[in-house]
């Protein structure tokens, strides 16, 4: 039976180019390694004002290597498969670790842990999409984008780009896993004006699998109302008022508790959840838990970067902190147990409720809908949370008009209890699911 090719590359390829680098660290007297490797292939177009602005093909390939010499280790990483970049790339690995320090916490996952016998996951569907065809397909969407009201009158561009890939990883102690992946998105870019006042927006979709993408029309016609809705926006006087976070952007508030839980801010003692396992840290009618092996899910994956198998876990169940989220390495320094995350999350879900946006608007009454957040105003090892903002302003449940130009301020902690309600209109378009959430209260700083 022929093998797939993804990337150039099959399956098979892979694991013998794997096995050769261990091999390779092992005769240079390695007393264990590790390797991750990830090619990539696919191409990105995007059309402006009606002309082909830029055509880009890709083809990436990246090694990473870890050799241990006891409790001393050393990388490397290459782009060059030859048998000769390779043996210069382990050697300058194994000098370095001759001379690095020991850390008793390295070293390679336990063998009971590695996934031997990892699950074949729905994560490849690659697009017969010709460039020509992306070309034709980006310049329809800007035109049809352009058509939807006169104030749109300007492109920042429309672009579409696919990629298949392979990710894999082997070490020393026999465990080699290879999986293909795809991803292919769309995206629309534009300008609305109004008398002296110019305003931008957008829209895109992302999937795995083609047929997932939403259509290059309701892009378009997303992408036109986003850009008009935004015209003659105000600012706020301050004021403490109950916040919306529009799906989009509420993934970002679910990514910062991920980060509270990670490894490395745990044992930095850099995390204001530090030692909160068993504390309430959301309302009872929230549960947050990764799924790794959905199907055509953007975050799946058979094994983490230390070859350890993936598995479901529950973070929070009824508001409790159950599990942090770590690899190998953070859990030896924090005396626990890694849970396959040494790559990040995978497919994070929440609790969700079973109101629409415009039902949650209703809920909230008088309040802030934040759709864009701007700056990296989040210090995790406080929690103080103080960001950028526009979105509209709500009362009566109903939209009145769009606000630009203010600050939202207050603190993670008191934000993830204070969390009211989670809206049904999930966002698809990430590792983290999430529909709209509605926030007690936070303050809002205008002119």
């Amino acid at each position: 039976m022929t093998e797939v090719i993804h990337a150039g590359f099959t399956g098979t390829h892979l694991k013998t180019l794997i096995s050769k680098i261990l091999d390779e660290a092992t005769q240079q007297g390695a007393t264990s390694a590790e390797v991750d490797v990830g090619v990539n292939k696919g191409f990105s177009v995007t059309a402006r004002k009606g002309d082909v602005e830029s055509v880009e093909y890709h083809q990436d390939k990246i090694i990473e290597l870890t050799v241990y010499f006891g409790k001393r280790s050393g990388s490397a990483s290459l782009s060059d498969f030859r048998s000769e970049a390779i043996c210069l790339a382990v050697q300058a690995a194994c000098h370095i670790a001759r001379f690095a320090d020991e850390d008793q916490y390295s070293g390679l996952a336990d063998k009971d842990l590695l996934a031997f016998h990892y699950p074949a996951l729905e994560l490849a569907y690659p697009w017969s999409l010709t460039v020509e065809q992306a070309i034709e397909k980006t310049k329809a969407c800007e035109a049809t984008a352009l058509a939807y009201d006169k104030r749109v009158n300007q492109s920042d561009g429309t672009s579409i780009s696919t990629m298949e890939a392979w990710n894999g990883y082997g070490n020393t102690q026999g465990f080699i896993g290879v999986f293909p992946v795809t991803r292919h998105e769309m995206s629309c870019v534009l300008i609305a004006s109004e008398g002296e006042e110019m305003q931008r927006d957008y829209s895109y979709t992302v999937a795995c699998d083609p047929q997932l993408l939403t259509s290059a029309d309701q892009i378009a016609q997303e992408a036109a109302q986003r850009a008009v809705r935004r015209l003659n926006a105000k600012s706020l006087p301050t004021r403490r008022v109950p916040v919306i976070f529009a799906a989009e952007e509420a993934r970002g508030l679910l990514g910062h508790f991920v980060q509270a839980i990670s490894g490395t801010l745990l044992y930095r003692k850099t995390s204001f959840l530090l030692d909160q396992l068993g504390q309430s840290i959301f309302p009872s009618h929230i549960s947050i838990d990764e799924r790794p092996h959905l199907a055509k899910g953007l975050g799946s994956a058979p094994f983490d970067d230390d070859g350890v198998a993936t598995r479901p876990n529950l973070f929070i169940k009824e508001g409790v902190l159950q599990s942090y989220c770590l690899g190998v390495y953070a859990a030896r320094k924090l005396g626990l147990n890694t849970t396959g995350n040494a790559d990040g999350v995978h497919n994070l879900f929440i609790t969700t409720g079973k109101k629409k946006l415009s039902e949650l608007l209703k809920t909230m009454g008088t309040g802030l809908l934040v759709t864009e957040l701007m700056g990296q105003g989040v210090n995790l090892v406080t929690g103080d949370y103080s960001r950028g903002a526009s979105g509209f302003w709500v009362e009566g449940g109903e939209i009145r008009y769009p606000v630009e130009e203010i600050t939202i301020a207050g603190n993670l902690r008191d934000m993830y209890k204070n969390l009211v309600e989670i809206g049904q209109d999930i966002d698809l378009r990430g590792n983290i699911r999430t529909g709209s959430i509605l926030l007690e209260e936070m303050m809002v700083a205008g002119a």
